[in-house]
């Protein structure tokens, strides 16, 4: 791979399972996957950036940037695994993260278990003052009491503070002055405020957001200080950038101040890769299937653009149920996620009942394949046995597989307890994970209004393209695509992001009321905020501004998001914001409400980088059919036995080249399991596409 002339960029991802890394250079990509490193998760991203850049002939001090997602924010958070930490808030609000709301999950349960507030009680600390909810002070902050505070924090080591008073969206001084008063009595503890870091109604999602913050701020600055410090070592001495939840780039000093954002920093990356493939093939309606090692990710993909909200659910505790989460109030990209990845394990539950996930066998030690001392079968040993996966060949032969480990980690965990051969026990957690994964997929579609088989899905990560045919079945979906470089996709992505940041505030207006110099002034203010964080990669000058209104009917409870237009408004614009609402609203629910009026809660603008023009992947002509280099038996879960598959390198594959299922395409990073209903055809730009074969109705 030659790098002179071209910039040399780096995308990076840390899963649960493996660390993916994917070198750019022009129009050359290299990747590889390495096992994630717990105790010390930089170390994977500087091997195999050091691997990549060996294997490519490309130096380390040639990377110009190098674009980082992480999931460690997001499992410290579902392992509470994070900082110690005290949350403030305003004397009467104690408890409202243990009180939650009035929603729940699961109506008819008497026994219904609520998730626990990630600050327990003990470690929560009311403070006098108080606000209105039009800003004005009503009670003054009691500063004597904050500073007596500031030094029982000191006293009693908490590593991190979360400051949430009530109505702070609307006047930030009292937050801001606390964290004076606090930080002046213990200098070193980490403080976040709720009013910067969620600036939005609704004090529960506020309140749990910034504790949130609190909770893995510690812990994500020392990581990414090391990072930036071994990356300089290995001489990679270059800029460094985070993506967000919301899908965009932010630096490093903004990622260790909001570490929040990058909960589902990850999975917006392999959305981003999906959008960008349904560009290139003209796609409007898509199903983004991202299976990895540890989890399994789903999101919509509507018009080249993954679905948005504002809020979004970590750790759903029942059946994928909205509401039995960890409620984050930030901008995200809209997506499900389950713990169903290859490491997820299988067990036997009091029932008898097969069950897969959410535990996870992760990389330490694995899965009892790789034979580093993991005793209990994951989905992966289930693969294997199944025939989908070559122990041989397995990331490229870099970690050889044992069939014999995992017969006996199925036997003894599934096939004993249920007298059931080590086969029949691996198509059982096989057709589990499927099973939950495609009843994840319906929710998804449901809570959105959608028909999946509308949908073309785009299936990426190191398992998604063993299951990904599988769940078309299950979904009775008629196509699925596999991009080149489907095992790193998430990490491609990245490669793929603009420079973005959505500023996001609670600020109300009845329509009735319009007033177009304080709809100005408050638009202005967003976009400086969201200016400045996207600044570390792009001028002012270039960037992109888009606005978003949070809209209701007077009296309703949630609103629906509006886009309008980013300009000096008037007041006679309230007609048209007016008409886009009931647009939108009718668009949704089928017709607007008469003789009601309307309010904004929320505002948010972004900011970002001009998005780079999608060249359109070409047409193909139909090619001859391709001879298989090999052959093996796997299992076809519709058909119900074991069939004979060929076996197909995908590098041998050329546009056009056409085969018949049953069949498996093997590359570095994954295999595509293509089931006796589907067929395959290489796409001009080197997509895998996999339609249903005429007259196979599932």
């Amino acid at each position: 791979m030659s790098f002179q002339g071209s910039q040399v960029r780096v995308g990076a991802d840390i899963g649960g399972t493996f660390t993916d890394v994917v070198l750019e250079c022009g129009d050359a990509v290299a990747s590889i996957k390495v096992l994630t490193n717990y105790a010390e998760p930089e170390r994977a991203i500087i091997d195999g950036i050091g691997k990549v850049c060996e294997s490519s002939g490309v130096p380390a001090s040639a990377i110009d940037i190098v674009i980082h997602g992480t999931t460690l924010a997001t499992n410290a958070l579902i392992e509470r695994r994070g900082a110690k930490t005290a949350f403030v808030t305003t004397r009467g609000f104690r408890d409202v993260i243990e009180m939650r709301n009035e929603g729940r999950f699961e109506q008819y349960d008497l026994n219904l278990v609520l998730p626990p507030p990630l600050v327990s009680r003990e470690h929560r600390y009311p403070v006098s003052g108080r606000l209105a909810a039009s800003g004005r002070e009503l009670v003054p902050l009691d500063e004597s009491e904050l500073a007596a505070l500031g030094r029982t924090i000191r006293e009693r080591g908490y590593e991190s503070v979360a400051i949430g008073f009530i109505h702070a969206y609307v006047n930030a001084d009292h937050e801001r002055r606390a964290r004076e008063i606090i930080l002046a009595e213990a200098p070193g503890v980490a403080v976040s405020v709720s009013a910067e870091v969620s600036p939005q109604v609704r004090e529960f999602e506020r309140f749990n957001t910034v504790c949130a913050n609190a909770f893995v701020k510690p812990l994500m600055s020392s990581y990414l200080g090391r990072l930036v410090t071994e990356l300089k070592n290995a001489g990679a001495d270059c800029p460094v950038f985070m993506i967000h939840s919301g899908g965009g780039l932010i630096s490093i000093d903004s990622a260790i101040e909001f570490p929040v954002r990058l909960l589902e920093s990850g999975p917006a990356g392999g959305a981003i890769f999906a959008a960008d493939i349904a560009a290139r093939h003209g796609l409007g309606r898509v199903l983004s299937y991202d299976m990895g090692g540890t989890t399994a990710k789903i999101c919509l993909i509507e018009d080249q653009q993954p679905r948005t909200a504002r809020t979004f659910e970590v750790a759903r505790t029942w059946r994928f149920k909205k509401g039995s989460g960890m409620p984050i109030s930030i901008p995200v990209i809209e997506m499900v996620e389950i713990g169903a990845g290859g490491g997820s394990l299988g067990w036997v539950d009091e029932m008898r009942q097969i069950r897969v996930g959410p535990e996870s066998a992760g990389s330490e030690p694995g899965p009892a394949c790789y034979d580093r001392g993991g005793e209990r079968p994951a989905v992966t040993d289930a693969d294997l046995v199944l025939g989908r996966l070559d122990p041989d060949d397995f990331a490229g032969g870099a970690i050889p597989l044992s069939t014999g480990k995992a017969k006996e980690a199925l036997a003894k965990s599934i096939g004993e307890p249920l007298d059931l051969d080590t086969s029949t026990a691996a198509v059982g957690i096989c057709e589990v994970v499927d099973e939950n994964m495609s009843n994840a997929a319906r929710a998804h579609a449901v809570e959105s209004g959608r028909e999946l088989a509308d949908f073309t899905m785009i299936a990426f990560g190191g398992a998604a393209p063993l299951h990904a045919v599988r769940l078309c079945e299950k979904l009775d979906m008629d196509a699925v695509l596999i991009p080149p470089g489907a095992g790193v996709g998430s990490a491609i992505g990245f490669l793929r992001a603009p420079f973005a940041y959505e500023a996001v505030h609670g600020a109300y207006l009845r329509l009735s009321e319009f007033d177009a110099r304080w709809t100005n002034e408050l638009l202005a203010r967003l976009s400086e905020e969201a200016a400045r964080f996207a600044a570390a990669g792009v001028s002012r000058d270039a960037m992109e501004f888009s606005a978003r209104a949070y809209m209701r009917y007077q009296g309703q409870g949630w609103e629906i998001v509006v886009d309008l237009p980013m300009q000096e408004y008037t007041a006679a614009d309230d007609a048209m914001i007016r008409e886009r609402f009931e647009s939108e609203y009718t668009r949704l629910f089928g017709r607007p409400l008469e003789g009601l009026d309307i309010e904004v809660i929320n505002w948010s603008v972004q900011a970002s980088s001009p998005r780079a023009t999608v060249e359109r992947a070409g047409a193909v002509r139909d090619g001859a059919a391709t001879e298989p280099v090999g052959q093996r038996e796997i299992y076809d879960a519709r058909l119900g036995r074991f069939v004979t598959a060929g076996i197909y390198r995908r590098e041998d594959l050329a546009p056009g080249a056409r085969l018949e299922g049953p069949a498996l395409v093997t590359e570095r990073e994954t295999t595509t399991v293509i089931t006796d209903g589907y067929r395959l055809q290489m796409q001009a730009d080197g997509c895998l596409l996999v339609e249903r074969k005429p007259g196979n109705n599932h």
